[in-house]
């Protein structure tokens, strides 16, 4: 089966995080400033964009060179086996960008890029004229760093984070490739409670729950690659078929999201039934000062509004006070706070245990994290 060297984007500061998923899932992977590097076949691809729950996109590297000047793009570029990857009918729109190379004009890139795909193919295919582009979508980036070039080819399509069962969404939403990575990143085990006091449509239950239930995140939806035809499609039924085998159906959950909203509450519920997810979460419209529980050893993770976005900054500092009076009495229960406001300790009462900067879209946001008691250890048993 051909391989291909692929690469697995992500947002800044989460790309250890694809790695290890990517490794997790068999697939030996280098590590670099957003993106995750790997080799693999069809098998491979359909593996990575079902599985992985904290990337951005799947795609092909499709050849990487020096480029100073334009006939040098256009030679290199022609010179590649376009014909391997793309049917006489493929529709390939070039996008690009360039950052301190040369070459910095990103449409005058694209433009030459485009062309010498189409010299190529007409030239493999004997066309002459236009090509048709009324078949399958192969998207093309051609990204220059430093006059190195970098041809990819796309095989997800949307992002990876629409995992399609968000019918509606709140506000100001964390997309749920962000969410996922924020409880990979927290002590929350399946076994736990896990509380969302803001959970707008649900998305941190969704994806706690998901995680839990070891379900592809990707299940519910298709991707880019499914419809190129020298892809074969027993392979992505094979994947999906593996995917479906290992889903946890008998781990009791206890998944709690509350939002102050009734509306979100509705939204919530809505969206994780479209997932099959509308029993495993219970959803409550509750103020968030009303919280109480007698249960140990929980996680908290929270993406309160941020003052510069939905509402008056000290509204949002008053709740981050109550958040901090609220959840003070709950020592064995791990906080995780997400926001964009650096004084937060100073409104919340107490200094993190730790900080994790993390980018929501463009928005610098930090991760506030309030570790609580380790559960007693068992004491072993002599056989």
């Amino acid at each position: 089966m051909k391989q291909f060297k692929l690469v697995a984007t992500a947002a800044s500061g989460i790309e250890a995080l694809v790695g290890k998923e990517l490794r997790d899932l068999g697939i030996e992977c280098q590590v670099e400033n957003g993106k995750a590097i790997f080799h693999g076949d069809i098998e491979t691809i359909a593996t990575a964009n079902l599985w992985l729950r904290t990337a951005d996109r799947v795609k092909i590297i499709v050849a990487e060179f020096e480029a100073k000047t334009f006939e040098d793009l256009f030679e290199q570029t022609k010179a590649i086996k376009w014909e391997d990857l793309l049917p006489m009918d493929a529709e390939f729109p070039v996008s690009g960008k360039s950052i301190k190379s040369t070459l910095f004009s990103v449409s005058d890139c694209q433009a030459i890029t485009k062309k010498a795909i189409v010299n190529r193919l007409s030239d493999y295919y004997s066309r002459y004229g236009r090509l048709p582009e009324t078949g399958a979508k192969f998207p093309i980036e051609v990204a220059l760093l430093k006059d190195k070039v970098t041809i990819t080819m796309d095989t997800t399509g949307p992002s990876l984070f629409k995992r399609g069962y968000r019918l509606e969404k709140g506000g100001a939403p964390l997309k749920e490739n962000m969410a996922a990575a924020i409880i990979t990143l927290t002590n929350w085990r399946k076994d736990r409670p896990f509380y969302d006091p803001t959970c707008g449509s649900g998305t941190f239950c969704i994806e706690a729950a998901l995680i839990a239930r070891n379900m592809a995140p990707g299940f519910n939806r298709e991707f880019m690659f499914e419809a190129w035809p020298w892809v074969d499609k027993s392979i992505l039924e094979k994947v999906r078929n593996e995917a479906e085998e290992k889903v946890d159906y008998e781990t009791e959950l206890d998944i709690l999201g509350t939002d102050i909203d009734p509306r979100m509450i509705e939204i919530a519920q809505r969206n994780a039934e479209e997932i099959g997810l509308g029993e495993d979460i219970t959803f409550k419209q509750m103020n968030l000062s009303d919280f109480t529980t007698q249960k140990e050893y929980g996680v908290i993770v929270a993406n309160p509004p941020y003052g510069d976005r939905l509402g008056d900054e000290a509204q949002v500092q008053a709740l981050y006070k109550v958040m901090g009076k609220v959840y003070k009495p709950l020592d064995t229960w791990s906080k995780y706070i997400l926001t964009s406001d650096l004084t937060f300790e100073t409104h919340f009462g107490s200094k993190a245990t730790k900080k994790r900067k993390l980018y929501n879209g463009a928005i610098r946001t930090d991760l506030f994290q309030y570790w609580g008691k380790r559960p007693p250890r068992q004491p072993r048993v002599e056989e």
